[in-house]
């Protein structure tokens, strides 16, 4: 017999769980459709004896079904009674194969042929059931699995687990779990930041790291999985790992072609968009709503408040407000205009362009993550060498940059509905200009997280964000007075394409057609002579290759190829012409530059005869040198060996000017012919130290030095993180007597770094807690680096890869 009721709600997870405990609690007809055999499949395909958080802490849970923080199997067994003492009307394996008819009388056809007729349709079916899958050589493997339900059963193995939400997180962290066990563990992060997980969840992958459970490999993808073992792509090049198993943590969409058949329009064709809502929750197709993770909102509090809305909203009780309703009222408070929660949500959504494919529920979870910020024209919303990596959207008026930094009425404006900032959250950099509020100025300020979720989890807000500092990267790369109209067609047509360290971006001989901009990271350049690869020169981010060609129409000169694992900006060849014969200093720039890459190409060619020689041996240490990660330094310390003496005076000054703690090593690190590349920071343009910093201790300084702070709290994350081992714990020594006093009253241990057994003595009775210890490039100390200034012989340099690396400086000598 066809079940007819007011409400069908189709899935048991938190949100459609929720739904029917309210409608029961209501007295209303409903039924809840789940296709397993139990209750919240979602929760149940958890981990066993996973721990389940209940965030947002502040936000108020209103629903029929009690939720607290706790184990998996708690949670389940509190939510299988709370269903049963509330008559849940619930009905087991009944997969809906499809909906038909309109509001008031819809007709779910389940597998098997049963139907329900239902006024309402409640979709709460979530996106577990569509994880998104690798996509590399190898990736129908059998070792390869989306889900794992017990880690207790896997032992001895060696298991890579790919993906840094939380889930995959909570997966590595349970393989782990249990010596016993013996699993070798390794969780993959494509890029640095963990911007989808919890902060409790990555502060417990870096204990779990410290501890040597697990290895973190960042800026790290699969690149072929093979019998046995998993080739990776890594920031150094590829590298081949043994792996028995692979866990695929890489997120979820949407059944797409289901809801779609429905008759629901999504926000766009983008794989991870969502449904259209309503405020209500209504779809495009009137009578059925969707709640829960299909709807964007995937936290369980989230899920659980909405089931209890909908049910509202279907009973007519419409003016309900969310549970979050509240805090955003107080966050909107300070800001001038007036305007309610919903007329500030829609004036965001409309206006910004980053916010324009979010749905309400999104934008709501991201705008409770931020501030919105008024400020008067005039106003300073923050100055040039700020601290500060937040990325700001403007809801009303507009700003001015100040570009020069010696004339602050040299102004570029950015108008409403942009961004500004996005350099910081790239970049990790300091502010670099002044920006003022043009006029009367509304932004919203969003934190480096909630920006680099936004991004990883929007399509289309990243592809703004990249648009805007593609344009902007053009503008200062090219200069020349040029305007945003002058490189739109340029913009339109780039695309950014990330390469692998040594993949090749131009070869010598080719054709050319575009330019390419390295937008991160760092290439080499390369020309063949006599049959082998001659280090031309080292190009940082910022730079730009491929316009010689373009403009003459040759082949290419030399090879590019990626230092390390890099992005770069492809510009179409063709467009860049056109703008070439509207901007004719452009062209006598480009011109300018072309003229003094073929002077060092007319050298090299000039050197083949005698190709033994200093040329081939330069190239030869510049090739050393960037394979020892200098490739993505921006000031490193070399050593010349022939005019090193070993008298360790460099050492010394360092630690007399850092509280008797030195930053470099003068024996460690690598030689290649005479070049010493000893321990001590290299100022990374991406520095891996700032990955996981909880206290944002670690700041690059306005000469690019990557420094850390007073607020260091020691939890050592910059120590693992650094892949280059320049990063030391310790305590801070004793205060030494002056060096007068040791001279002539024999006090203390002399210049340099105290012996172990003199800070023991003098430490007093309270240990010392550790702190992260680098190389600061002596900031704040007149004169520069005092290693440098130390050095007898002039054997010690601190230099920027650019001025080094380069063939060119043989020619400028010649």
């Amino acid at each position: 017999m066809e079940e007819r009721v007011r409400v069908a709600i189709v899935g048991s997870g938190p949100a459609g769980m929720s739904a029917a405990g309210h409608a029961a609690s209501l007295g209303m007809s409903h039924i809840l459709l789940e296709k397993t055999d139990h209750l919240s499949d979602t929760i149940y395909k958890y981990q066993k004896g996973k721990h389940v958080m209940a965030t947002p802490e502040a936000l108020k849970l209103r629903a029929d079904f009690g939720f607290e923080a706790g184990k998996r199997e708690q949670i389940l067994d509190g939510w299988n009674a709370g269903a049963a003492a509330l008559g849940v009307n619930v009905r087991y394996r009944s997969e809906v194969l499809k909906i038909e008819g309109e509001a008031g009388d819809f007709l779910l056809t389940l597998a098997g042929g049963a139907t329900v007729r239902a006024e309402t349709v409640v979709m709460a079916i979530g996106t577990q059931g569509n994880p998104n899958r690798l996509r590399c050589p190898g990736a129908d493997a059998p070792q390869i699995q989306y889900q794992l339900d017990d880690p207790g059963e896997y032992i001895d193995e060696h298991i890579t687990v790919i993906g840094t939400g939380d889930a995959g997180i909570e997966n590595a962290l349970g393989l782990a779990a249990d010596e016993v066990q013996g699993n070798v563990v390794t969780i993959l992060n494509r890029g640095t930041d963990f911007a989808k997980a919890k902060k409790a969840n990555v502060a417990l992958l870096m204990e779990a790291a410290a501890a040597g459970r697990i290895t973190v490999r960042t800026e790290t993808s699969p690149a072929d999985v093979r019998d046995g073992e998993l080739l990776l792509d890594t920031r150094d090049g590829q590298e081949t790992i043994r792996c028995d198993r692979i866990i695929a943590r890489m997120g979820s969409a949407a059944p797409r072609k289901f809801v779609e058949d429905c008759g629901i329009r999504f926000t766009s064709e983008e794989r991870e968009a969502y449904p259209v809502l309503s405020p209500l929750f209504e779809t495009t197709r009137p009578g059925i709503y969707v709640i829960g993770a299909l709807a964007g909102y995937p936290l369980i509090k989230h899920c659980m408040n909405q089931g209890y809305d909908v049910i509202e909203f279907i009973n007519g009780n419409t003016a309900l407000k969310p549970a979050d309703e509240d805090d955003l009222a107080r966050l909107f408070a300070g800001v001038p205009g007036g305007r309610t929660v919903d007329e500030w949500l829609a004036l965001l959504r409309e206006r910004i362009a980053i916010f324009h494919e979010l749905s309400a529920l999104q934008l709501r979870e991201l705008v409770f993550l931020s501030r919105v910020r008024g400020f008067r024209a005039g106003e300073v919303v923050f100055e040039r060498n700020d601290p500060g990596s937040s990325l700001f959207a403007i809801a009303e008026g507009s700003v001015l940059v100040e570009v020069s930094p010696t004339d602050s009425a040299i102004t570029v404006g950015i108008e409403q509905g942009s961004i500004f900032g996005e350099v910081g959250l790239i970049s990790g950099r300091r502010r670099g200009a002044t920006v003022r509020a043009a006029e009367d100025l509304v932004v919203v300020e969003l934190s480096r997280t909630a920006a680099l979720k936004l991004i990883a989890s929007v399509p289309a807000a990243a592809r703004a964000v990249a648009r805007i500092s593609i344009e902007r990267q053009l503008l200062q790369i090219f200069g020349s007075g040029l305007t945003r109209d002058d490189v739109a067609e340029l913009v339109e047509g780039a695309t950014v394409e990330e390469k692998r360290a040594g993949a090749v971006v131009l070869k010598e001989g080719d054709e050319g057609n575009d330019i390419f901009i390295i937008r991160r990271g760092s290439m080499i350049v390369e020309k063949e002579i006599a049959g082998k690869p001659v280090f031309l020169s080292y190009l940082p981010a910022g730079s730009y290759v491929g316009e010689m060609a373009v403009i003459d129409g040759s082949r290419r000169t030399a090879t590019v190829r990626a230092a390390i694992r890099s992005e770069v900006i492809r510009l179409p060849g063709e467009a860049f012409v056109r703008l070439l014969a509207r901007k004719p200093d452009l062209l006598k720039k480009a011109r300018t530059e072309m003229e003094r890459r073929r002077e060092v190409n007319d050298f090299i060619e000039s050197r083949k005869e005698n190709f033994s020689g200093s040329v081939d041996m330069y190239s030869q240490t510049a090739q050393f040198l960037v394979d020892r990660g200098i490739g993505e330094a921006t000031d490193v310390l070399l050593i010349d060996e022939t005019l090193c003496v070993g008298c360790d005076n460099c050492e010394k000054a360092c630690a007399d000017s850092h509280d008797g703690l030195s930053r470099l090593d003068r024996e460690a690190g690598t030689t290649y012919a005479h070049i010493h590349v000893p321990t001590s920071c290299r100022h990374c343009e991406h520095p891996h130290c700032m990955a996981d910093c909880p206290p944002n201790a670690i700041q690059r300084g306005v000469d690019g030095e990557v420094f850390i702070n007073e607020t260091c709290i020691g939890c050592g994350n910059c120590q693992r993180n650094c892949p280059y081992g320049v990063i030391r714990m310790d305590s801070v020594p004793p205060r030494k007597p002056s060096l007068l006093s040791w001279m002539f009253l024999g006090k203390g241990p002399g210049p340099g770094e105290p012996a172990k057994a003199w800070r023991k003595k003098n430490a007093g009775q309270v240990e010392q807690p550790k702190k992260a210890i680098k190389c600061d490039m002596c900031k704040g100390i007149d004169g520069g680096p005092s290693c440098v200034r130390a050095c007898p012989t002039g054997a010690a340099i601190r230099v920027s890869p650019e001025a080094f690396l380069t063939v060119a400086r043989l020619a400028e000598d010649r």
